[in-house]
Parts: C-alpha cells; structure tokens; sequence
C-alpha cells in the first residue's frame, strides 16, 4: 500500500499534473477593461500567487456572454479577438511551475440590467432570492441551444490562449446553478421538472465543452452541491447534488469542485472547511478527484485534508488575498510539524 498523499503531493489526473494539492480558486478582481480583457493588474496580480508554490491557479469566471455578464470589471471570453490578451497572461504565468486555468460563466439572473443594457435571463421569470434581484427574461429551448455553443467556444478559446484546463461555473446562483434549483427552475419542458431535466442543460454544455476542446483536455466544473436554503425553502438538497456529481462525470467532466448553489460560496457563520463534508461525500461518489475550498487558512486543517481522503485539491481563497506567499508559508509550517 503507498504513502497517502498530503498537501504537497502532486497530483497526476493522466490530462493534468499539479506540483501539489494547494489551488488557488476563482476570485474576481474586477479590474477587466471595457471589453473584459485582462490587463496588468490581472497578471501581477496571478503572478504573485503563481509564483509562491501555488499548484493550480484558476482564473476568475470569464462571461461567455454579454447577457451573462455579472459585473463591468468582470473578465470576458465571448468573442475570439480576446485570445491575444490571455495567451499573455498563460505566457508570463507558465515560467512558475504552476498550472493555470480558466473559468467561464454566464451570471443568468444574477445579471442586471444596467450592466448588461437588458433584463436578465434565466430558467423562468422568478427572481433570485437574493435583495435587489430582477425577475429574468424566461430562456427558450432556442436560446438555450445558443447558449451551449457560447458556453463551447469558449473553452476553445480557453484552450487556444494556453490555459492548461477549463473550468465550468455552475455554483453560487450563476445560470447553470440557477437550472439545477427547483427555486428558480419552474420549467415544464425538457430543462425542469424532475432533477433530470433540471440538470439536462448543465449536462449539455459540459458535453459540448467536451467536445470542443477534445478528450485529451482536462474540464473542471465548480458544483453547487446544494442551495443551503432547503430547510426553509425547498431548494436543491446535498442528496440531488450528488446525483448531479455523477451525471457531470459520465458527461465529461474530469474533476469537480464544490461549493454551494444559490446561497453563495460562504454559508453566514460557518466554520472553517464548511463544504469539506460535501467534498467527502462527494468523493466516495465518482472517480474523478475533487477540489474543495471553504474558508480554509490553516495549512494543518488544508493537509488533514487531504491525508484524510477528504478531498484531492484544496482552494485556498481569502487566505492567499491576504498573503500571497501562503502556499510557501504552508509548506514551512507543516514540514515543521514533521
């Protein structure tokens, strides 16, 4: 039997190897340029992370369309004149060791209407739970096909501009969370009703992400395994997000990352390491490794773990806003510890 693995053991997938198991997860600086193409403060910003024993640095969520655009600073990656920009980001970033990813989203109704210059879209016309929320613009079986093929182009750009993988938003409120909830989800067609059809679009732009960027690339998808409103209001359960994990996998994805769905990434109160349970669950599920983040600082509690088989990649967050020499840090302290 082998050593099990810790926090700096790499990770060899067979389409992506990390140095080790400290990820630096999607955070938005809201720096993006009126087109959503990253600019200096992007790359200084990645470098000095990258560069300090990072393992996988995931670039925050890039709209794939302008009706998905959450915010003006958010990062674009909708149409393919911004792929000289990021492939100078990857470049500057790749002499690091680390890998580098890039997330795509579309914010659904999470969007606003003076960002996007139209109301919102999403699965049907029910606003968010959220304050301030719009009601959305019900998306036709049309749209949607347009939708998947955006959602696609955008992982070839992804892959063109050197980034070694892709990774799908489909947590916090964004569109494809949105689909999966019986909350915001009140379709009657193909795309709601039971789990299977609410999870039926998010299957569909993971197989034509699939399919665009080849089977040798490696897609991630960031999963709201559960809304965290279910208690109260019905929403989508940590047992239907498991299924869902499974269905994501048989349709292509190569690692999940979990994190909540329409309460957001941060459950009020919570401690630190709060979607490890999930991640664990999770992963006794599929075959695939799985990435969690969580509040987690303490490089102990990031190495427990992984010693403990609770998750393969561990998302470091606020803690490596605060210092981006964390992962070097870490690694002090728990060869330290012994």
């Amino acid at each position: 039997m082998g050593t099990l693995p810790d926090l700096f053991s790499p990770l060899d997938t067979g389409k992506l190897r990390l140095a080790n198991r400290i990820a630096m997860p999607p955070m938005a600086l809201e720096a993006a340029g009126a087109d959503g193409a990253p600019v200096s403060r992007h790359l200084d910003h990645y470098l000095a992370r990258a560069s300090r024993g990072v393992g996988l640095v995931v670039v925050e969520h890039a709209f794939v369309d302008l009706s998905g655009r959450l915010s003006p600073g958010q990062l674009g990656v909708h149409h393919d004149g911004l792929v000289p920009a990021y492939r100078r980001l990857v470049k500057a970033l790749r002499p690091t060791g680390a890998r580098v990813a890039l997330q795509i989203s579309h914010a659904g109704a999470a969007a606003r209407s003076a960002v996007t210059g139209a109301p919102p879209v999403g699965p049907s016309p029910v606003a968010l739970p959220r304050e301030g929320a719009e009601p959305p613009c019900e998306l036709g079986e049309a749209a949607l096909e347009e939708l998947v093929h955006k959602f696609a182009r955008a992982a070839a750009r992804a892959r063109e501009a050197g980034f070694c993988a892709v990774e799908i938003h489909g947590a916090h409120g964004f569109l494809l969370s949105q689909f999966l909830s019986p909350l915001t989800n009140h379709r009657r067609d193909a795309f709601g009703g039971t789990l299977q059809g609410r999870a039926r679009l998010p299957r569909e732009v993971v197989k034509a992400v699939r399919e665009a960027v080849g089977q040798d690339y490696p897609v991630l998808y960031r999963l709201g395994l559960a809304d965290y409103l279910a208690a109260e209001r019905g929403g989508l359960t940590p047992e239907e997000g498991l299924t869902v994990a499974g269905w994501l996998v048989q349709a292509g994805v190569d690692m999940l990352d979990i994190s909540g769905g329409l309460g957001g990434a941060r459950p009020a109160g919570a401690a630190a390491g709060y979607f490890l349970p999930w991640a664990q669950r999770v992963r006794a599920r599929v075959r695939v490794p799985v990435m969690v983040a969580g509040g987690i600082t303490d490089p102990l509690l990031a190495d427990q773990a992984i010693r403990e088989g609770r998750a393969d990649v561990v998302g470091i967050g606020r803690a490596l806003l605060a210092d981006p020499a964390w992962a070097l840090k870490a690694r002090r302290v728990l060869l330290g510890a012994g």
